[in-house]
């Protein structure tokens, strides 16, 4: 924990005891303006405790990996490495999110499985979307095109809500987050 988390962590059950009906926001702004006026020698005392602790964290992984094979240590790697990718895109999706960016076209089976979902009997949910799956599969060719048309619509609209949303982010300045284009194909030449 850091000198302040340290700091807060001990100080919340003194406020909350002297203000039992106060909102934990509101403890929480007394116990940052408290750390704000906590002269440097008292907080020296949470900053010594959390290199202390931090000093012990780092010695106990030192003391596990030198334990572990180096295959066990490659997984791990790769284990952490995955940890932080998936992290980046959730976060990279968020920000998407917040920017407007449009959602993708829905297949002609997901706007099937959508329309049905709620109208299936009671039952779980893998009973409802099992049920409303095997609907799917025994639909003639021509009932499925009112969907396939359908989807072709929603490629339409996302087609147009992108090529928008795109415009928008090269005007702010964001490249960054459009989508890749293809590169132009060289074109062969054939030697007569």
């Amino acid at each position: 924990m850091t000198s302040y988390v340290r700091f807060s962590k001990e100080q919340l059950p003194i406020f909350k005891a002297q203000n039992p009906d106060a909102k934990n926001s509101e403890l929480i702004k007394k116990i940052a303006e408290l750390w704000r006026e906590l002269p440097e020698s008292e907080k020296k005392v949470y900053e010594d405790a959390y290199k202390a602790d931090w000093q012990a964290y780092k010695e106990e992984i030192n003391r596990i990996q030198e334990q572990l094979t180096p295959s066990q240590m490659v997984s791990l790697e790769k284990e952490i490495m995955q940890k932080r990718l998936k992290k980046k895109a959730i976060i990279k999706k968020r920000e998407l999110t917040m920017l407007g960016k449009p959602k993708r076209p829905r297949s002609a089976y997901n706007i099937f499985i959508s329309e049905r979902f709620q109208e299936a009997k009671d039952g779980t949910s893998q009973l409802k979307l099992k049920t409303v799956n095997e609907s799917w599969k025994n639909l003639s060719s021509s009932q499925k095109q009112v969907y396939i048309q359908l989807a072709e619509d929603d490629k339409i609209r996302y087609y147009n809500e992108i090529k928008s949303w795109e415009e928008q982010m090269v005007e702010v300045g964001r490249n960054d987050l459009l989508r890749r284009k293809m590169k132009p194909q060289a074109k062969s030449t054939e030697k007569c």
